[in-house]
């Protein structure tokens, strides 16, 4: 099983990234600070490292310099700073990709996959996801029905909600989970939003395999066999 290292010093933050990566199929182990960073990544064997950039004790830079005289393990830096100085630091300091805060989990996940292809060297395929009539091109981001293109493009947002619940078929998610998934940590707005981007996407789908679970929030039901 791939593992990761989430360097967050933020415990909210630490624990959605921990239980998004987790229900992801990854397995985690997390620190809170730049030493402790340093010393979990020297007694354990990561396939990747997450890591935040204001950390106490030891900030992100320190830590992927000292990463970095010891091992060629992928690192994504995580930050609210993201302006091109800092940028550019990551990267002299060989860091793979840079996620500015506030992020949306599913395209998080999805670089962390695009890296983790890139330096195993797996060229492979497009990366698909199927239901029923429904066709998702997970690299490009496209959606067909019956192997044609929809009539009317989902935006990335719907299309990220799609996703979600597809790739889940049965399960039930309820609006605050979309909400911390798709929209990030810092959302604030109406929970309405979501039910809103259902109705959208129903419209835009032409086919119901969108529940509604009265109360509670939205699955898509399990195909049968």
């Amino acid at each position: 099983m791939t593992r990761i290292l989430i360097v967050e010093d933020e415990a909210d933050i630490q624990e959605l990234l921990d239980a998004y990566l987790r229900d992801a199929g990854y397995d985690t182990a997390l620190a809170g600070d730049g030493i402790e960073a340093v010393d979990l990544f020297q007694r354990g064997d990561f396939d990747l490292v997450l890591l935040d950039v204001m950390l106490p004790k030891l900030d992100g830079f320190g830590v992927c310099e000292l990463i970095r005289r010891q091992s060629r393990v992928p690192i994504i830096l995580l930050t609210a700073l993201d302006g091109e100085a800092e940028q550019l630091r990551g990267f002299d300091l060989e860091i793979d990709d840079y996620v500015t805060k506030p992020f949306s989990m599913p395209v998080l996940l999805r670089k962390i996959g695009a890296v983790l292809r890139r330096v195993s060297g797996s060229a492979g395929g497009a990366e698909l996801l199927r239901y029923g009539e429904l066709t998702l091109d997970l690299d490009a981001l496209e959606v067909r029905l019956g192997g044609e293109p929809l009539p009317e493009k989902l935006t990335l947002r719907e299309f990220e909600l799609l996703r979600e619940l597809l790739a889940r078929p049965g399960r039930v998610f309820t609006r605050e989970m979309l909400l911390a998934r798709l929209w990030g940590y810092d959302f604030y707005g109406d929970e309405r939003v979501v039910d809103s981007h259902i109705k959208n996407l129903r419209h835009k789908l032409g086919v119901d395999c969108i529940e509604t679970v009265r109360g509670v929030g939205y699955r898509v039901p399990k195909e049968h066999p």
